[in-house]
């Protein structure tokens, strides 16, 4: 007999993909079946397994059109083939977002379930635009009440005439084709025109935009500057403060929309470092990391590591895959011998460290070609035996420089990077149909197989605007091999020197 499945109703947050609970993150690691809402963030799709077959809600900006009751439908219906479903949902999905529907029909077919709270747009998108719900000086209390629900004559039924009476912080979640009437039924009430108050469109975005105004002033506000749903509107004296606390959109790369190209497992760091600076960031790795087309050279190599007077990385992903090679030959480190390590740089010295390996010579300039002369500089590299080791296809001038010194050297793959093509979550197509403001290459082959997927003179022609980030010279290189010249280039290659260079250039602007 099949076992019957799961459903776990899950809150994902108001949109920064860092507000999801770390039993979200676990319970969409586990999952075999995602449903998710339109407005929850795409790249929260990216922590479901490979396998798991996802749908995404249309609201009319991609994904599959389904109704409310067809969700109710597949919810029930994957349980009873035996998955584990996880449902996400925008903010709480006990709040305003249908999540008690969705139980009551899952409880009357007898399916298991648990709903996991949701960080609220409640009261993270006033946070996130600089805007307390409740200060001991100003309000004890905030009402939270929806502007979408409608009579059958086609108005609010909300009585907000009542609700202006009320005393606190008022906060109108989905009020915006309404908020002519919802302020002029305010004022009718006895609610001053010239209460503060705030409209957040995309709050916890790096698309967030907050109008401040008075509550008789509102309508004309949001029609003048176009503003749309999805938004939250605040009422109260409270928010008189965003001018003080506002530190969202205050961050330096604030409304900078940024592609991060590195592959998916390296890509997480980058997008940190954007991020905490306030760039919405679009994750489309262009790369994957694969075993070598041909393992033979590189367990010579590891059966002759006694040999060698220097064994070379020049990039991270070399010192991971070198050392998973490493530890199926070797079970102790000590196996390495006594051999110098060089680094091209911080970032692959950081993962040898990691190991708790010193390295013994790594150039100024973090470049492939200056390792050689910083070996040079640490002892004679003439007959020295060395090993470099590192992508399957990577420059020749690393190996060309060690020889004319009169280096023995043996250059061997132990990885290669193949075209990364998924777009799960979307974000390519968002990027095709919005553009953005940056593409940040961090190496050659993100610069290839970018190119190869998009066309990288294209796009740069389709959107004028759009500027590109090179973390070093043969990065240039790269683009330079495209006919191009990168808007920027790091002057520590490194990434926190591609993101200053970033951030430098956005304050000149």
């Amino acid at each position: 007999m099949k076992s019957k499945g799961i459903v776990y109703l899950v809150g994902a947050g108001p949109g920064d993909a860092g507000l999801l609970t770390v039993r979200g993150a676990e319970l969409l690691a586990g999952a075999d079946v995602v449903i998710s809402d339109a407005l929850v963030n795409p790249e929260l799709l990216r922590l479901a397994p490979a396998g798991a077959e996802v749908i995404v809600r249309s609201q009319g900006d991609g994904g599959h059109p389904v109704s409310q009751e067809e969700i109710m439908e597949l919810l029930v219906g994957r349980a009873r083939d035996g998955k584990t479903v996880v449902r996400l949902k925008g903010g709480d999905p006990y709040v305003f977002g249908r999540g008690g529907e969705e139980a009551e029909e899952l409880a009357t077919a007898h399916i298991p379930f648990e709903v996991v709270p949701g960080v609220t747009s409640v009261t993270a998108v006033p946070n996130y635009a600089g805007i307390p719900l409740t200060h001991r000086d100003l309000c004890s209390s905030f009402h939270v009440i929806t502007g979408h629900e409608q009579s059958e004559k086609g108005t609010p039924s909300v009585d907000w005439r009542a609700v202006a009476r009320a005393p606190g912080t008022k906060v109108v979640l989905m009020g915006v084709k309404q908020i002519r009437h919802i302020t002029s039924e305010l004022i009718a009430g006895g609610l001053p025109a010239a209460t503060p108050a705030a409209m957040i469109h995309r709050g916890t975005t790096g698309r967030q935009r907050t109008l401040v105004t008075t509550v008789g002033k509102l309508a004309d506000e949001v029609e003048a500057q176009g503003f749309n749903a999805p938004a939250i509107t605040v009422i109260g004296e409270v928010v008189r403060l965003r001018s003080k606390l506002d530190w969202f959109e205050r961050r330096r790369l604030f409304g900078q929309r940024v592609v991060v190209t590195r592959t998916r497992d390296q890509a997480s760091q980058l997008t940190r470092l954007l991020t905490g600076r306030g760039a919405e960031v679009l994750e489309i790795p262009t790369i994957r990391i694969e075993a070598p087309t041909n393992h033979g050279p590189l367990i010579e190599s590891m059966a002759g590591l006694g040999e060698y007077d220097w064994l070379i990385f020049t990039s991270p992903n070399g010192v991971t895959k070198f050392f998973e090679y490493f530890f199926k030959a070797f079970d102790d480190v000590r196996a390495l011998g006594m051999v110098r390590l060089a680094a091209v740089g911080p970032a692959t010295a950081a993962k040898l460290k990691e190991l708790h390996l010193r390295v013994d010579a790594m150039p100024e300039e973090f470049v492939a070609a200056k390792v050689a002369k910083a070996i040079g500089a640490v002892e004679n590299v003439e007959n020295l035996r060395l090993l470099c080791v590192r992508a399957e296809v990577g420059s020749p001038e690393l190996v060309s420089k060690l020889e004319e010194l009169g280096g023995i050297v043996d250059d061997v793959a132990c990885y290669q990077t193949v075209p990364e093509t998924e777009d799960r979550s979307g974000t390519a197509a968002r990027m095709l149909a919005g553009g953005a403001d940056w593409i940040t290459f961090t190496s050659a082959s993100t610069v290839q197989n970018f190119h190869a997927r998009f066309d990288l003179p294209s796009l740069l022609e389709k959107f004028p605007a759009l500027k590109t980030a090179s973390i070093g010279p043969e990065t240039t290189k790269a683009l330079a091999a495209l006919g191009l010249s990168p808007t920027i280039e790091a002057r520590s290659h490194t990434l926190d020197g591609l993101v200053s260079a970033i951030e430098h250039h956005a304050v000149k602007a």
